[in-house]
């Protein structure tokens, strides 16, 4: 099953990354180059980093430069992230590239890799709700309202697992087919974005 696979990746990088709590501690992917953990776990290390720059970045007391440096981090870090879905779908596009599509075949309104996009978030918010669910400094009406939501969280594990271990079932049975978008980001694009290609001329 994939979404059982990838999520045990997702959660050893999220305990990898814990063990150092540094935003800029470098990765140490343990999966060899050529196999499909290896994006698996880069992909939801890339998300761990960005979901600290995210609070960090919500500090009311940060320094205005410091937190426009952090921002351009942010995005840095949204286009290698998009980057990396797009590698995990060329992947799946790879793998079942040999398939016959029936015609009655329909296509998926996100593709496999956005929705292990959608199920690395859901790792790291199960992570961190537990946390808050079992903080002991915490308050016990805190802490009760954290399990609550951390139940919604894993009732939303097992259906968005499910979900997409249909979705590659379908298309390995040619029930559903892949098509692939490139996200076309125009804000990072210095042809694209107007601040940028007017500072060019």
């Amino acid at each position: 099953m994939f979404s059982k696979l990838a999520y045990s990746v997702f959660e050893q990088s999220i305990k990898d990354y814990h063990q150092f709590d540094n935003v800029d501690q470098p990765i140490n992917n343990p999966f060899p180059k050529d196999k499909f953990e290896h994006l698996l776990y880069h992909k939801n290390w890339i998300d761990t980093v960005q979901w600290h720059f995210e609070d960090i970045i919500r500090d009311p007391n940060i320094d205005p430069v410091a937190a426009l440096t952090l921002k351009r981090r942010i995005d840095a870090s949204n286009q290698e992230r998009t980057d990396m879905v797009e590698y995990i779908d060329s992947y799946f596009l790879q793998k079942y590239s040999h398939v016959v599509v029936k015609e009655s075949a329909k296509i998926n309104s996100e593709s496999p890799a956005w929705a292990f996009d959608r199920l690395s978030i859901l790792a790291l918010k199960i992570y961190h709700m537990n946390e808050e669910a079992t903080r002991a400094a915490a308050s016990q009406d805190h802490r009760d309202k954290c399990q609550a939501k951390l139940n919604i969280l894993l009732e939303q594990r097992t259906d968005l697992s499910a979900a997409i271990d249909d979705l590659i079932k379908d298309i390995e049975n040619g029930d559903k087919f892949m098509k692939v978008y490139k996200q076309m980001k125009m804000y990072n694009d210095d042809d694209l974005n107007p601040v940028l290609y007017q500072n060019k001329k």
